[in-house]
């Protein structure tokens, strides 16, 4: 009987083990998709804040930041979202579970989120007028994703 009990140690063990292996393996791609998502928002606001007059126009910056969003949009995001990092499988998680399910509208939109950061970057150097005429599609694409496919912070 003991080594029955110590046989069942041992796969528990392994079990334990293979099981933090697995999360440990989700978290890679989390967290390599939440640094992408930062980049969007960092570069977005810049963008944002130069529109609204909260930092002085910049040319070089501008455009910079719009560049940085077209080479983030074109970016592949394969292996970001591995089956077990929904927001009801992951704490840390905000993508919805409806995302893995969708995963072709959600190039979709980042096709589109793509279109609006190119339309950005061929006109962010000429001036605050441009970068003001062009927020308001650029903040739409990014805002598409989160409305259907982002769990709001509670």
């Amino acid at each position: 009987m003991k080594r029955y009990f110590g046989q069942i140690a041992v796969v528990a063990g392994i079990l334990v083990a293979v099981s933090a292996t697995a999360q440990a393996n989700l978290e890679g791609p989390v967290k390599a998709r939440k640094q992408h998502m930062q980049l969007y928002g960092f570069n977005l606001g810049t963008l944002g804040d130069m529109a609204k007059g909260d930092r002085e126009y910049d040319a070089a910056l501008a455009q910079a930041a719009a560049d940085r969003l077209v080479a983030l949009s074109a970016m592949t995001q394969a292996g970001y979202y591995p089956a077990g990092t929904s927001s009801d499988e992951m704490e840390d998680s905000r993508a919805l579970p409806v995302l893995f399910e969708q995963m072709d509208d959600y190039q979709a939109l980042t096709n589109e989120l793509n279109a609006a950061a190119e339309a950005m970057a061929a006109v962010a150097g000429d001036g605050v007028e441009q970068v003001q005429a062009n927020m308001q599609a650029l903040g739409q694409a990014c805002g598409a994703c989160h409305e259907d496919y982002r769990k709001p912070r509670e």
